[in-house]
């Protein structure tokens, strides 16, 4: 059976392997610039770093430019992996006879954007043009949170993005092992903290007061009470996700200089995903506090997230999107997205924005080693993307 064009289309990109820590961002370039052409589509460029990163916009002109236009987004980059721990070579885009595709990427998120363009492919064959403006963006180093990508896109070149006269943004969602697709309304923000404890220090052999490593563990306590509080709580509210409370984990220690010294310093970094309904104020004070009632703690902040904006259920882009999706009799439930992702920029410049990845009966394996999407999956998106983009372009 001869493979669908939008499929091999997928592969082809999944081969390209823009995985962190040195993605080739070059070859997605030439890829991308052949992809518009290949399809009509006008392409521009930003390089937020030059000759080594770009942001790129596609651009299909609609019948009435003065409207608001729409935004179609992902990401190229992909997470590192182990490719002793795969089934297939991770760049391979291995397709098994039942259909699933193994690669890295092909969840997180390169299927979605192929999913915009062979959607809007199809609707061009049938001689659809568009009110509005539609826009595909391909944007570097979300990954690695997107600093050198779409923060320093919005930092550095307002003016190239302000020009696309954007009203709307579709970001990326996650798979669901079950029937109901998830779309999400806004998400956690990453707080990296550093705890830096500072104590006696000493012979090993003596019973030594107010170390640094009795008043690290003090801290590790007040973190892993927290977090149990946190799991409570999404444990006994049945209509609660993960989004909907703050995680943290303990992700590095260092520290001590050989078995029988005290070290007059020690240091932990945890991870904490601060849901938006715990306001970052709040949680900062309460960490500090910790920090103060234990003595011989500094903070440090790694990295914070102080914007944890949402967009509103009464949003009149979201609304079409809900019209579309009852029309269309997809099942769907509404989330905080548990983890980051470009849209929290977006959202702070000023734009509505929603993930969605359009994945059921997929298990979830972004970063995981064997990531892989059915063929079928793939393809189903592609008809959902056609009914939302042209809902999108044409309200």
């Amino acid at each position: 059976m001869t493979e669908p064009l939008s499929v091999t289309r997928f592969r082809e990109y999944l081969r390209i392997e823009t995985v962190q820590p040195d993605p080739d961002y070059h070859g997605a370039k030439i890829f991308l610039e052949n992809y518009a052409k290949e399809i009509g589509l006008e392409i521009d460029h930003c390089s937020t770093v030059p000759g080594k990163k770009w942001v790129h916009i596609m651009t299909l002109k609609g019948t009435d430019s003065s409207k608001k236009s729409i935004l179609l987004n992902s990401h190229i980059d992909v997470v590192p992996v182990y490719p002793e721990y795969w089934k297939h070579p991770p760049f391979s885009a291995n397709k098994e006879a039942n259909g699933d595709i193994y690669a890295r990427g092909s969840q997180d998120m390169k299927l979605v954007g192929i999913q915009y363009m062979e959607a809007i492919r199809e609707l061009l064959a049938t001689g659809w043009k568009p009110k509005r403006d539609i826009h595909i963006s391909w944007v570097p180093d979300e990954e690695i949170g997107g600093h050198e990508g779409v923060e320093l896109m919005l930092k550095d070149h307002r003016a190239w993005f302000d020009k696309f006269n954007i009203g709307f943004e579709l970001d990326e969602g996650l798979a669901n092992p079950e029937a109901t697709y998830r779309v999400f309304y806004s998400e956690r923000s990453p707080f990296w903290i550093k705890a830096k404890a500072v104590g006696t220090p000493g012979h090993g052999s003596a019973f030594i007061k107010d170390t640094a490593s009795e008043r690290l563990h003090k801290f590790n306590s007040k973190v892993f009470e927290f977090r149990r509080e946190q799991e409570n709580l999404l444990e006994s509210n049945k209509d609660f996700t993960i989004g909907d409370v703050t995680t943290v984990n303990w992700t590095s220690t260092t520290g001590g200089v050989q078995p029988n010294v005290v070290p007059a310093e020690m240091e932990a970094v945890y991870d904490f995903r601060v849901t938006p309904t715990l306001k970052a104020e709040k949680f900062m004070d309460m960490v500090e506090n910790w920090a103060r009632d234990i003595g011989g703690i500094e903070i440090e902040y790694l990295q914070k997230t102080l914007f944890q904006g949402m967009t509103e259920k009464d949003d009149e882009y979201w609304q079409v999107m809900k019209k579309c999706f009852e029309r269309i009799g997809i099942p769907y439930k509404m989330e905080i997205f548990p983890a980051a992702t470009d849209a929290r920029y977006l959202r702070e410049y000023g734009l509505p924005c929603i993930g969605f990845s359009p994945m059921i009966h997929e298990e979830v394996l972004l970063h995981d080693h064997n990531e892989k999407l059915n063929e079928k999956t793939f393809l189903r998106g592609v008809e959902i993307y056609k009914e939302l983009i042209k809902d999108l372009a044409d309200f």
